[in-house]
């Protein structure tokens, strides 16, 4: 008899999900559904706001990464208004997004993602958290992550005026100058960070990749899509998170577009599906094909290992050892292996932390001119940073008083909405045999979007109140068998 497993919540990610697998009278699976049951508000109720309250507003879809969405904002309202940042607000923002990486990345690492490796997939459930990682790292270690991430959201509070919910960015600058005497803080900070992340990546060597049955689970085909990938990159085609043009390259490496974040709309088209709240981007060329990959299909992928396969390599020099290292076990770039989202997510950990270092040292850092008020009639902006979780694109129009009339986002998990969706099946029907089921085999299930490490808030932001909701029951045949409605 046919059967369905639904699991609800999933876990160890920001916002609500669910994931559905059908069986067949096999017991094997049928069919597996990504579902969001989470309706986005944002793009609506930003129309008719003030343009300069975007970076506050969207900072609020999300505490996890509400330094990104403050970023995107603050570059779209540059652009909005056709002014250049100075060089010292530049480099500021630079500055107070490269900390916001080492924390975040951090934060997925040894909280989100690192659970599943570092205790184990087949772990008890009770022990696949944080308090499970420190049990096998040891407490000096988890006090050291605790400690890190304090000392960087200290500096960040300084700067931002708050760490969650940043009051940096203006058009054109900063609110903020960087003060001398805090210069030598944060070089020594930067140092201590480059350590903490040369710990980190020797941890997932000794615990990850020393472990067979660990390293056959990453490249193993149950987690493995080939698909176009999408990052920034520099002049040299180098990775960077702040600043430079967007780059997609085909599965086989090739590139396939080189462009600035405002021909966007020409480039990337989105998806809708009526089971999901969730959009799905694609590329416009070769367009919209299905939930399959390949080279003919229009699903890219954006997060960490989206963007070292979208570059030529990392502009630091201990970074990028680490990435000649990555590909060379993977087999080469681009790598199709889904939870080396994880490795390629601790390598850029070290490339902030270098970073860090180098800003430190910019003599512009502590310049006064931190603002150009030299700002023209409001039209058109999008703004564009790479978020953890991938490519992160706002897009504002206004009327000449700077009045919102339009506003699309494209947040960095929706860029993944389909992959994930594809990778969740694969991996279900790779685990799931004859009806066999277990915690462990669920949580692996689970591992196939963790490594994505999504943001469902961001992607699909709740209204106030309840929405509509339909809970469809499908049988193996595609037939409804009930339906409950939510008005």
């Amino acid at each position: 008899m046919s059967r369905t497993i639904t699991i609800d919540p999933i876990t160890r990610l920001e916002g609500h999900g669910k994931i559905a697998i059908f069986l067949d009278d096999d017991g094997d699976v049928q069919q597996a559904l990504f579902q969001v049951p989470e309706l986005r508000g944002f793009e609506a109720f930003a129309v008719g706001r003030p343009a300069e309250e975007m970076p506050q507003i969207t900072s609020r879809i999300c505490g996890v990464c509400p330094t990104a969405h403050h970023m995107a904002s603050v570059k779209a309202l540059d652009a909005l208004w056709g002014v250049q940042p100075t060089p010292a607000a530049r480099t500021i923002r630079d500055l107070f997004y490269s900390l916001f990486y080492v924390e975040d990345h951090t934060l997925h690492f040894y909280f989100l993602g690192g659970p599943d490796f570092v205790v184990g997939p087949g772990a008890p459930a009770a022990q696949r958290n944080v308090l499970g990682v420190i049990e096998t790292v040891g407490t000096e270690i988890g006090l050291q992550v605790i400690g890190m991430r304090k000392r960087i959201r200290d500096v960040m509070e300084f700067m931002g005026g708050k760490t969650v919910h940043p009051v940096l960015g203006l058009p054109g600058g900063v609110a903020k100058a960087f003060p001398e005497d805090k210069r030598d803080e944060v070089r020594q900070l930067g140092k201590d960070a480059v350590a903490f992340a040369q710990f980190s990546l020797k941890v997932f060597h000794d615990v990850v990749l020393g472990n067979e049955d660990y390293v056959k689970v990453i490249t193993g085909g149950a987690y493995e899509h080939a698909t176009h990938y999408m990052g920034l990159v520099d002049d040299n085609n180098k990775v960077n998170m702040y600043d430079g043009n967007v780059r997609v390259v085909r599965p086989d490496g090739s590139e396939h577009s080189r462009f600035p974040i405002r021909d966007y709309a020409e480039m990337i088209g989105e998806h809708v599906e009526p089971w999901t709240y969730i959009k799905f981007p694609f590329l416009r060329n070769p367009g919209w094909k299905g939930f399959v990959d390949g080279a003919e299909s229009g699903i890219y992928r954006v997060a960490p290992l989206a963007r070292l396969n979208a570059s030529d390599g990392m502009a630091t020099p201990l970074a990028q050892a680490e990435y000649e290292t990555m590909y060379s076990v993977l087999g080469g770039s681009p790598s199709h292996h889904t939870l080396a989202n994880h490795w390629a997510r601790l390598i850029e950990l070290l490339y902030a932390a270098e970073h860090v270092v180098e800003l430190a040292e910019a003599p512009e850092l502590t310049s006064k001119e931190i603002r150009n008020m030299d700002l023209g009639v409001p039209n058109v902006g999008v703004g564009v940073v790479e978020a953890p979780r991938g490519t992160l694109i706002h897009h504002y129009e206004s009327d000449e008083r700077g009045v919102l009339t339009a506003c699309n986002l494209i947040v960095a998990t929706v860029g993944n909405s389909a992959a994930m969706c594809m990778s969740i099946e694969k991996a279900a029907k790779a685990l799931i045999k004859g009806g066999q089921v277990n915690d462990g085999l669920l949580n692996m299930v689970e591992m196939a979007f963790r490594a994505y490490d999504p943001c469902l808030s961001c992607a699909t932001h709740a209204l106030p109140g309840q929405m509509p909701l339909t809970v469809e029951i499908i049988d193996p045949q595609g037939d409804v068998r009930q339906r409950i409605v939510r008005s």
